[in-house]
């Protein structure tokens, strides 16, 4: 059944335009927000409002939210391989193309829906659609991931990433040579003004740090070892693109598509190539590392070979 919700325009919103000011408290897309006031589903002080009006605080939206979509069945991915697995935890080696957990408007593979339709349990804990997910790489993104399975595993790991105590190690290839050679970027994310799902760096973000080192040069391109502070959504690309580096062959953020044709990138060439976290049931430190796939690698030897 559709949803119906009546919130109050909180100070922090006046003034905003109605699209983005939906999109803000319901932790849309600002495509979706403007698609539900386009369908009369969104009242502005008991009259149906338009994308472009001005709210105020205090103003009462009254929001209908659409029936979500029966859950699929979970089904088997091609090429999600177990790294390792315990009664508490399962790393997995993240393949392209598949998403960290289902989410609206993605209809493809998940992993939990791979894990699943292998055998595998994992947490209860979190949103139905998101249990036992601690952390997420972005679709086209591969590498490390892990997964809880117990509780205690759950509530250990999502404190741990909380608290910036779990070592995320990237590597991604970028257009061009970063100057300085290693650095950080100390620069708030938040949604791309556009509405159009991507982010950017933006004044009121969130608080967002990248460091990075490179270690190895190409004529085109440079390869680096990036590690987070913090996990926002899409840090790494965001962040390489606002210094004029972006991830090679993420035409989303700005990349070069002749490049990204000549290499045979598809994709973003950004891999996770390790991750170190306490583990949940014993304390010790454990560490899980993922080589290049194919593509990846494949997009080095071209460069090497120059």
């Amino acid at each position: 059944m559709p949803d119906t919700r009546q919130v109050d325009v909180p100070e922090g919103l006046d003034g905003e335009r109605l699209d983005a000011a939906l999109a803000r408290m319901f932790g849309l897309s600002r495509s979706k927000a403007a698609e539900l006031i386009g369908d009369g589903l969104v009242l502005v002080g008991g009259r149906i409002g338009a994308k472009s009006d001005r709210v105020l605080a205090g103003d009462e939206l009254e929001v209908t939210l659409p029936a979500p979509r029966p859950a699929a069945p979970p089904r088997p991915v091609e090429g999600l391989v177990v790294l390792y697995e315990d009664e508490d935890i399962i790393v997995v080696d993240k393949p392209r193309g598949v998403a960290a957990h289902p989410s609206p408007g993605w209809e493809g593979p998940t992993v939990i829906g791979g894990l699943v339709a292998a055998g595998h349990t994992v947490a209860t804990s979190g949103a139905a659609e998101r249990q036992g997910i601690v952390h997420r790489l972005d679709a086209n993104t591969t590498g490390v991931m892990v997964v809880a399975k117990s509780e205690r595993a759950y509530s250990s790991l999502k404190q741990a990433f909380r608290e910036r105590t779990v070592t995320k190690t990237y590597h991604a290839l970028v257009q061009g040579h970063p100057d300085p050679l290693h650095g950080t970027i100390d620069a708030p994310i938040g949604r791309h003004p556009s509405g159009d799902g991507r982010f950017a760096v933006v004044s009121d973000g969130r608080p967002s740090i990248t460091h990075y080192d490179t270690l190895e040069a190409f004529r085109a391109a440079s390869l680096a070892e990036v590690h987070l502070e913090t996990g926002r959504t899409h840090q790494i690309r965001v962040h390489m693109s606002a210094i004029r580096h972006p991830c090679v062959g993420d035409l989303l953020y700005g990349a070069d598509p002749t490049l990204a044709a000549r290499l045979g990138l598809t994709r973003q060439w950004l891999h996770a190539v390790a991750l170190s976290f306490e583990h949940p049931a014993t304390g010790a430190v454990v560490t899980f590392t993922s080589s290049y796939p194919p593509d990846l690698a494949h997009s080095l030897d071209i460069l090497r070979a120059e």
